[in-house]
């Protein structure tokens, strides 16, 4: 196994330290076989146990950020990451901790921080923070200040690929094999020669990302040793970005050795597709984010298709037997939901979002019915990643409506923790009507939906008081208006 040097403190931009990256006594690559693709899990049945999840997790509701964008900062500057100034910013992160309280979420789910090139997943130094945002104080203090007020923090990890200018990565172009960093990459040597390109993998055609080798040691040991370095600092867990494109028996070496020091931590990984359950199991995370859901949700009401909402919410229920997934219907990768959904139906989706089994997650900004369309360019994430007002606003209008109605939906589900795990039926189904009964043998919440122009009758599901939305409840019947939707209790 690789070790690591203790880190040693250069100076920043600013005259001020930090801690550098750590860099790896050379050491041959350990032998593992390399793992398969995601979509085609195989549980290693020696893997380490998958714990259950964190007791705070069963209540936990989380407020997404993309920082850079939130504070304004430059996301594709001409300056080298080395010269540029440290800039204060993540304060204007922690004036916005009341409003997280004032919807009723707890938890705060922070895109990626560290040092990079562009927009934060070209990471250069996992071990200190953007410039572009602050510094290891900054960073402390809106942690600090979020735990005074019961919210958790979680971090965004990227460790399935660095940047091009990692310094790890660079020290290849003149040592190649014999640089010390040279175990962290997958690199075949044969035939190059001092000035030849670095033959590494990218990740996913992207030339400015270079993919770490997770069947090394020396990936294994700094990705334990930057988790375990923020969880110090006080972080309550981690997203693992990309986590699709990891081997999970990586992190099934990883996450067992940052849990023994850390067993109250929180790891969910981004995948996009594949057999989600199996990966839970082989990888030992917690949970994955589900973009089936998501799909079926905002497809599924811009469409006019319940059935296609339907058929999600089936196959998210299943997936229960095995984890509890994130939940979400916006993130800082896809388009707002009030543009893919429609304004009209936005509050159909978070009534969804929060009424149905999950860890949910509201992306910052989807509570005033921001807008804002993802496109294929380069600056096609620009407008679902804007930056924010010093404060937060007085809404007013649809924006004021729509923020109440988040406040009302994360309400009830924090007055009915058990939504986390409970299983959801589909009692009545029309393209354009669907009413939803997620239950226990004791407690039921029901939601309902019409998508029509005009006013639909659908069965109450025994339920007996409506708790947010509108509609009229009458012997054992509910009557939704056109476009209306409601969440009753029985």
């Amino acid at each position: 196994m690789l070790g690591f040097e203790t880190p040693g403190v250069v100076g920043g931009a600013d005259g001020s330290s930090h801690a550098s990256i750590l860099v790896p006594v050379r050491t041959p690559t350990s032998s593992r076989p390399r793992g398969g693709s995601i979509g085609a899990v195989n549980p290693d049945t020696t893997a380490a146990a998958r714990p259950a999840e964190p007791d705070w997790v069963t209540h936990v509701m989380w407020w997404h950020v993309y920082p850079l964008g939130f504070v304004g900062a430059e996301v594709r500057p001409t300056t080298p990451v080395g010269e540029r100034p440290v800039e204060h910013r993540l304060d204007h992160v922690a004036a916005w901790l009341d409003h997280v309280v004032d919807l009723g979420l707890n938890g705060l789910l922070l895109g990626p921080v560290f040092a990079s090139s562009t927009h934060g997943y070209d990471t250069v130094d996992h071990f200190r923070i953007d410039p572009r945002l602050g510094d290891d104080a900054d960073l402390d203090r809106l942690v600090t200040a979020a735990h005074e007020r019961g919210v958790r923090v979680l971090l965004d990890g990227v460790f399935n690929h660095v940047g091009r200018e990692h310094p790890a990565f660079r020290a290849l172009a003149t040592a190649g094999p014999d640089a010390e960093t040279a175990g962290l990459f997958a690199v075949d040597w044969s035939g190059w020669q001092p000035g030849d390109p670095v033959p590494v993998g990218l990740f996913e055609g992207h030339d400015i990302l270079v993919a770490l080798d997770h069947d090394s040691s020396a990936t294994e040991d700094l990705v334990v040793a930057v988790m375990t370095h923020w969880l110090e600092r006080g972080i309550d867990g981690w997203r693992l970005d990309a986590a699709y494109a990891v081997p999970p028996a990586f992190w099934a070496r990883v996450l067992p050795r940052v849990r023994e020091r850390f067993p109250e931590a929180w790891f969910s990984g981004e995948v996009i597709h594949g057999d989600t359950a199996a990966v839970v199991q082989a990888s030992t995370m917690d949970s994955t984010t589900q973009y089936e859901l998501w799909q079926g949700i905002w497809h599924g009401i811009a469409d006019g298709n319940c059935f296609e909402l339907a058929h999600a919410i089936e196959r998210h229920d299943a997936l229960l037997e095995t984890f509890v997934p994130s939940t979400f219907v916006g993130n800082h990768d896809v388009t707002r939901i009030a543009s893919a959904a429609g304004e009209r139906f936005a509050p159909h989706a978070a009534a969804v979002l929060f009424t149905v089994a999950g860890t949910p997650s509201a992306y910052a900004g989807d509570e005033y019915g921001w807008t804002g369309v993802k496109e294929d360019r380069e600056g096609g994430d620009d407008a679902v990643r804007p930056v924010f007002p010093a404060t937060p606003p007085v809404p007013g209008g649809a924006a004021a409506e729509l923020f109440h109605t988040h406040q009302a939906l994360v309400a009830l589900r924090r007055r009915h923790p058990w939504l986390h795990r409970a299983h959801t039926d589909v009692v009545h189904l029309t393209n354009t009507a669907v009413v939803l009964r997620t239950a226990t043998d004791r407690e039921a919440v029901v939601t309902a939906l019409n998508l029509a122009d005009g006013p639909v009758e659908v069965p109450a599901a025994d339920a007996t008081r409506v708790e947010a939305g509108a509609g009229d409840l009458a012997s054992g019947t509910l009557r939704l208006p056109a476009a209306g939707w409601a969440v009753l209790t029985r």
